[in-house]
């Protein structure tokens, strides 16, 4: 911005004036200040004399898990197929009921903006709460077994599809929803043939990465007792069977690198 002129006449341009400059140190100072104030109150809670042996203690953990126990692989297969059904089941449960809520937290396409505060409601509550700890309350609830994990990933793969796909819908072109609409065309068929056709490539990429994201959360969810390879992990360390561990590792590894490859496939062929 101009802040002085020339003896010409011609302003002198600055990058910031003064006043920028000095509320840029400030806020810089205060970072620090709250970042050096967090580090001691972390530095206070900390065993250090655990920190300095964790070398030690790791190298020696992963001597015990060395080499693994690779029969104990037929036991696994069973869990593993329960993950992969939490993660495909919930993955398929939460897009059915994350694809209306994203039309109704729309603005271009809800009915009233009471119902799209209620739509934007459900997707923040959705978001806010982790995967694991739906998985908790709902080990409490229905007890311990693959339904609790199913439902888990549902409802936290709500928030996740309905925002993105709600952001998808409110950035479409709107010269087709005009041309069908000037037509005389319905709301439902503005919906099915001017917003569908433009929002369903990015629905079914943001499906496919949600169902890929969920392979990785559901091995973790037997933790809690909601089914799947991690009622198996959860055991093995209880009762410190490291080379068990190390087996369920690797096929856990394998599993995500197969997600992987298949999602990036899938989202690939469809984008």
């Amino acid at each position: 911005m101009p802040v002085s002129t020339s003896p010409q006449g011609a302003p002198i341009w600055q990058r910031r004036t003064t006043r920028a400059q000095w509320l840029q140190f400030v806020a810089w100072l205060l970072g620090l200040s709250l970042f050096l104030l967090c580090w001691k109150a972390i530095s206070d809670n900390t065993m250090w004399v655990f920190v300095e042996d964790a070398g030690r203690q790791g190298s020696d953990l992963i001597s015990r898990m060395m080499p693994p126990r690779w029969e104990y692989a037929n036991v696994l297969w069973k869990p593993m197929w329960d993950t992969l059904n939490i993660a495909t089941l919930g993955t398929v449960l939460g897009i059915i009921m994350a694809f209306p809520v994203a039309f109704l937290a729309a603005r271009n396409t809800t009915p009233h903006p009471l119902v799209r505060s209620l739509a934007l409601t459900i997707i923040v509550s959705s978001r806010s709460i982790n995967s694991l700890i739906w998985a908790m309350l709902l080990v409490t609830i229905l007890g311990p077994g693959v339904l609790a994990g199913i439902i888990a990933i549902a409802l936290r793969s709500i928030g996740f599809v309905g925002k993105l796909l709600y952001e998808a819908i409110e950035e479409i072109h709107p010269t087709p929803v005009e041309a069908i609409s000037a037509t005389g065309a319905s709301r439902l068929q503005v919906m099915n043939y001017g917003v569908l056709p433009q929002v369903m490539p990015a629905f079914a990429g943001i499906s496919v990465y949600r169902w890929d994201i969920n392979i990785r959360e559901s091995t973790v969810l037997g933790l809690v007792g909601a089914g799947g390879i991690g009622l198996q992990l959860n055991a093995s360390i209880n009762s410190l069977a490291w080379n068990q561990v190390s087996v369920i590792f690797v096929m856990i590894f394998a599993t995500v690198l197969v997600s992987e490859w298949v999602s990036a496939r899938v989202r690939h062929a469809i984008i």
